[in-house]
């Protein structure tokens, strides 16, 4: 980025013990808790998808500046704005004067990000499904866990979770 001061980067994400976080356009499991914690975490804040993920939503997230990754140049959506890389989404979320802006998905984009990331919300799925699309390996020796919270399995939950938050050391 050309600013010297930047958003704090943080990406939130669920993910398998396999680092599983896709298949076929979207996530191998439900949890509803966990999406009402993603809701709680991101309302208010830039967050930064790619194309893919933002389809896969099927709409702008209320409440929050949305910011798609695309290199489609024919892609268009209300109420949203398109960058084309990446960098380009942080630079718009300085733009917009936010503080924190959340990196949710896709796996590219967390791949591409993640050089970039301050703070990481994991929730960690105790399950190994398959999947197509994955977290890049979190490098303990660049991390540190701040916080544990175990989540039993809900009633509308297809398994019980661990909520982690790392911030880079």
């Amino acid at each position: 980025m050309s600013s010297l001061i930047r958003p704090s980067v943080s990406m939130i994400v669920a993910m398998a013990e396999n680092n599983v976080i896709g298949r076929d356009g979207d996530m191998p499991w439900k949890l509803s808790s966990d999406l009402k914690r993603f809701r709680a975490l991101t309302m208010g804040k830039p967050v930064l998808m790619g194309r893919k993920t933002f389809q896969s939503i099927g709409r702008a997230l209320d409440g929050r500046l949305n910011i798609i990754v695309t290199g489609n140049p024919d892609f268009s959506h209300d109420d949203v704005v398109i960058v084309r890389t990446p960098e380009e989404g942080l630079e718009a979320a300085l733009r917009s004067g936010a503080d924190e802006v959340m990196v949710i998905g896709g796996g590219s984009i967390y791949a591409r990000l993640m050089p970039h990331a301050d703070r990481l919300y994991v929730t960690h799925v105790a399950a190994e499904p398959e999947g197509d699309t994955h977290f890049p390996h979190i490098d303990l020796t660049m991390w540190q866990r701040i916080s544990h919270e175990p989540i039993p399995r809900g009633e509308r939950d297809s398994a019980a979770t661990a909520f982690v938050i790392y911030e880079r050391i």
